[in-house]
């Protein structure tokens, strides 16, 4: 049967006109033609279509993932370590720092070096403290405030310990102690000084607030 279909074929072929069979000719070429640009044009789209749904699907995540909320403590630990970071660091010339190795030396003479840096806390604290001079100069000259003022033994060169106590005491970050007033139990005789509330003991000096 095939072999029939395929002999009236070729005799029908040598009877067409020539024109007619270029016309098939390039009917077929067409055909094939438009299947491959259909085949690359479905291609193309399926391409596009993945990139779009691919960056959709990237929007959508982006819009899914929600920023972390801090709790309250940490921001408030962030907040307070800011401050900490901008505090302006305090500064003392060496005028102060030489006025004040002075009157360390004056008072904790034959102290341990933790007595001499607590004598030289005891005046910074003072600078900090309402009531008192914001001075270091401006609380030494106080009037009754050191007994070394008042005899003249505050213009005695102080020593090398004096000296470095003085350097730890203004560079330390924990002074050495929160008291504003200190004083020998043994040889103090002003009774108020003796009613102040006692926070420790260094040495020879008791440290009181």
């Amino acid at each position: 049967m095939t072999t029939k279909l395929t002999a009236l074929a070729v005799f029908l072929l040598c009877f067409m006109p020539a024109s007619k069979i270029e016309h098939t000719q390039a009917s077929l070429l067409n055909t094939k033609k438009t299947n491959h640009e259909e085949a690359k044009l479905l291609t193309h789209i399926n391409h596009d279509t993945d990139i779009s749904f691919s960056s959709l699907s990237a929007d959508e995540d982006k819009k899914k993932i929600k920023p972390i909320k801090l709790s309250a403590n940490t921001e408030k630990k962030e907040e307070e370590q800011s401050e900490k970071t901008n505090e302006k660091k305090e500064t003392y010339s060496q005028s102060e720092k030489e006025l004040l190795s002075r009157l360390v030396h004056a008072e904790a003479k034959g102290e341990s070096y933790e007595g001499k840096v607590a004598v030289a806390s005891v005046v910074l604290n003072r600078t900090d403290k309402k009531g008192f001079p914001d001075t270091i100069r401006g609380v030494i000259y106080q009037k009754n405030a050191f007994e070394p003022v008042a005899n003249g033994s505050i213009n005695q060169e102080p020593d090398k310990e004096s000296i470095e106590a003085v350097e730890e005491a203004m560079s330390s970050k924990d002074r050495e102690t929160e008291a504003l007033f200190f004083y020998n139990p043994k040889t103090a005789s002003d009774d108020w000084i003796r009613s102040r509330k006692i926070i420790e003991k260094i040495g020879r000096h008791v440290f009181a607030i």
